[in-house]
């Protein structure tokens, strides 16, 4: 087949700069084959090669003594103690995007999205034990909306039920900001040995690359290049870059691949995610300090007539690359054979700095190997501080019933019933906690500890103020693992943004990453994994800056975690002060439609010592939640709900009932627990206040009530009504 010429069109559609692209002639000393061309175009994109975050990245702090693995590998690594034989486990686990290919093609965007994140968590030797998902969209009442609803929520109930991973919490937004870029990140950890990671860097020279999986097609081609780009009105035509999944598939793959592992056949081995054989290959040869030479006609393909070219950018769903020891590839065939999935020899490893890539008997990629990946560009792009939010105007007065009932009956906060049945949550039965406001809880299989999750980020703080929106978004994830009995122990990030070249944008990445970081140090969070998302834009437009924290954290003793059990008669504790902070609040989004003021200041001192007090003090707190969105008011009727009780706040004014200040905890407990946390309280320094009763069945706000039962109607009938 004839390739094409390189013209300065042809470039600019792979996503290449003039500039970039003269800096690939001076590395090669001639003119690229379209393939070659390709393989630059794949490895230098945002979504590869990190060019405008890279800076900023190193920044974040990614270590400490519970960190086995952080940033640079499949996912991050933390140890959490022995299990029931005495051996030492890890908790692997990472949060990616698939936000372009869900916006083009919900189902199979969001469902690919899953399966990525899970192959992420397998290929490093750990079995899948939950999953999460953070997910935005536009207006409720925007044509799009409802059917990108329905299309990633079932795309991911889809891949994830049939896989059988539990989808244990999450997110699920809807901003303006949204319509025509929705936000879908996927989250998964599993457990693995700890002296059972497997990593990516290849090793040995003359050591056979083996093709792992399901066969290569042309779906997906130009996948990565796409996710580094704004939409515009030809939104249409990048269909075909999105993946096509198959959850059976990639369920015989991780049962395969562990399999395989516990031969001691794997050298090192690599997912093929973005830029599918391309990435996988130069990641291995690149970290190893390796050259890599690939054999075309040797790859598993499902169409024919595949180029070079497509062979090598296709990003089909399933597959996986391996360095193999030589002495065991009989062995290694074989579990692949009985698992009915691919095994093909297509390649090995060289001592020379290239990547070989021969189809048809020609050569038709020769490159340097290190330049494609560590020496990709790295820009200090121009950005500019986020100027200060104008001072909150006056709010009216308000009821508070009828405040509540306008955060309650918002698709941003009513119950998202409907989005939970769509998935299995039990499947492995080590679910402890079910899907709520704050995450879930599995059970370390055999043991009596447990893991917690959560996914946090309140994008309109982030907004108004990127340095105190990135803290809160890092301290509201360690509050809600507090919230549960957890010891937070690591994150991993999810940086969605628009256009860095745009100096505001790039403003609000820098910021961000600021607080993440001063937040992550305080609170012994370090980032272990992650993703950065840009160029979330349409016609200019871009998203709010959306930088998803998740989080897990240890349980040592399930029997002591904290549930959501509230009976009638108990007391409602405040830790912290009362509520004061109604800028960029979510009563002013949801009543008053306004996006005033400055994000709320995190104290992040204050932050872990109110965290450790609850930890020192579990056994009498009966229920716990932290304040967020919503403050006291939400926080107390959620709470009341979900045991089908009513509660009654002692405390009157709008901004003590939805004031969003932070730092603070909603407890529920005896009256003699209640005393001996006062007295603790007291103690510890520790602001801690009586504020009401959970009790009967009405909600009593400040004077102002309605019945439990009018109001849980609301609550959980809202979102059905506009989605279900």
């Amino acid at each position: 087949m004839t390739e094409p010429a390189i013209t300065p069109d042809l470039i600019a559609a792979h996503g290449l700069k003039p500039e970039e692209y003269e800096r690939i002639l001076g590395i090669i000393g001639r003119e690229p084959s379209f393939t070659e061309l390709g393989i630059f175009s794949a490895m230098w994109n945002e979504h590869c090669s990190y060019k405008s975050s890279k800076k900023w990245l190193r920044t974040l702090p990614t270590e400490g003594p519970q960190v086995i693995c952080g940033p640079g590998e499949n996912a991050g690594v933390v140890a959490i103690g022995p299990d029931a034989d005495g051996h030492e486990l890890a908790v692997v686990f990472k949060m990616e995007s698939h936000n372009h290919p869900s916006y083009i093609e919900p189902y199979q965007g969001a469902s690919t999205g899953m399966g990525g994140i899970l192959r992420d968590v397998f290929t490093m030797g750990a079995r899948p034990v939950a999953a999460m998902n953070a997910l935005s969209f536009g207006r409720p009442d925007h044509p799009k909306t409802r059917q990108l609803v329905h299309g990633v929520v079932e795309g991911i109930g889809g891949y994830a039920n049939a896989f059988g991973v539990p989808t244990l919490g999450g997110e699920v937004r809807f901003h303006a900001s949204y319509d025509g870029n929705c936000l879908v990140n996927a989250f998964a950890a599993g457990i693995a040995r700890a002296d059972s990671i497997f990593y990516s860097a290849a090793s040995g020279v003359g050591r056979p690359v083996v093709y792992l999986g399901a066969k290569t097609g042309r779906d997906g081609v130009g996948g990565a290049t796409m996710a580094s780009a704004e939409f515009d009105d030809t939104i249409e035509d990048k269909r075909p870059t999105v993946q096509v999944g198959d959850p059976f598939t990639e369920k015989r793959l991780m049962e395969a691949t562990l399999e395989l592992m516990a031969t001691g056949a794997v050298v090192s081995i690599q997912d093929m995610g973005a830029a599918g054989l391309t990435c996988s290959a130069v990641e291995m040869g690149d970290k190893g300090k390796l050259g890599i030479r690939l054999d075309l006609d040797a790859v598993p393909v499902r169409e024919t007539a595949m180029t070079a070219y497509e062979m090598m950018l296709s990003e089909s769903q399933e597959r996986m690359l391996m360095v193999l020891d030589p002495a065991k590839e009989a062995e290694a065939r074989a579990v692949f054979e009985k698992w009915d999935l691919d095994f093909a020899v297509v390649g090995e490893t060289i001592a020379e700095d290239r990547f070989v890539v021969v189809h048809g008997g020609e050569v038709r990629a020769d490159l340097p190997l290190s330049t494609l990946a560590s020496s990709a560009p790295e820009y200090d792009r121009p950005w500019e501080e986020t100027p200060p939010p104008a001072i909150l105007a006056p709010i009216p007065a308000a009821d508070p019933i009828d405040a509540l009932r306008s955060l309650i009956g918002s698709p941003n906060y009513c119950a998202r019933d409907w989005v939970v049945q769509q998935y299995d949550t039990q499947v492995m039965g080590d679910s402890v906690a079910l899907p709520g406001l704050d995450g879930g809880v599995i059970r370390i299989h055999g043991t009596n500890r447990g893991l917690a999750f959560t996914a946090d980020v309140t994008p309109r703080y982030v907004a108004a103020n990127p340095v105190e929106g990135g803290k809160q978004a890092v301290a509201e994830a360690y509050r809600n693992l507090v919230a549960k009995g957890a010891r937070p122990l690591a994150t991993t990030d999810n940086l969605n943004f628009g256009n860095p070249e745009k100096p505001a944008i790039m403003g609000q990445f820098v910021g961000a990453l600021d607080g993440i970081g001063q937040a992550c140090r305080a609170l012994d969070m370090p980032i272990v994994s992650g993703n950065v998302s840009l160029y979330n834009e349409t016609d200019g437009s871009g998203i709010d800056p959306t930088p998803t924290i998740g989080a897990v954290g240890l349980i040592e003793d399930l029997d002591r975690r904290i549930a959501w059990d509230v009976s009638q008669g108990l007391i409602a504790l405040l830790l912290g002060e009362p509520g004061t902070h109604l800028g960029r609040s979510a009563l002013l989004a949801e009543h008053f439609d306004r996006d005033d003021g400055d994000a709320p200041t995190v104290d992040l001192e204050a932050e872990r010592a109110r965290g450790e007090f609850i930890l020192d003090n579990l056994d009498n707190i009966w229920a716990c939640t932290d304040l967020s969105d919503g403050g006291l008011a939400l926080a107390a009727f959620t709470l009341a709900e979900a045991n089908g009780i009513g509660v009654t706040l002692d405390v009157n004014g709008i901004e003590a009932l939805f004031g969003e200040d932070q730092g603070r905890y909603l407890i529920a407990c005896s009256f003699d627990a209640a005393e001996a946390l006062m007295v603790a309280a007291g103690q510890a320094g520790m602001p801690l206040t009586m504020v009401g009763q959970f009790t009967g069945d009405m909600v009593k706000l400040g004077g102002s009530a309605a019945p439990m039962a009018d109001l849980s109607a609301l609550y959980r009938g809202t979102f059905e009504t506009a989605f279900g």
